[in-house]
């Protein structure tokens, strides 16, 4: 597998943080109450990851192993960049 195969198989979730495109079964919007729940429980359980590099958390990326990604992009953004991976491409945060 080449390196061009494999950038495209993986996602940019902002800052440097890719994520494997198969992976993802659903991307949320963390300001509810019941996703905040969600995030505390994902954390007790040390499923939860933290890729916001300090920044606000935007997004919360659900993967099909049960673990779950924090973003500081929004929601639309990452959902806009894996269904258009030629413009993910030209995107560096």
């Amino acid at each position: 597998m080449s390196n061009s195969e494999r950038s495209s198989e993986m996602l940019n979730i902002g800052y440097g943080n890719h994520l494997a495109r198969e992976r993802i079964v659903a991307v949320l919007n963390p300001d509810s109450a019941p996703m905040r729940r969600f995030r505390e429980l994902a954390r007790s359980r040390d499923q939860l990851i933290d890729a916001t590099q300090g920044r606000k958390t935007r997004s919360m990326v659900f993967l099909d192993t049960g673990l779950v990604i924090l973003s500081g992009l929004h929601p639309e953004t990452i959902v806009q960049r894996m269904t258009d991976p030629i413009s993910e491409k030209n995107r560096s945060s």
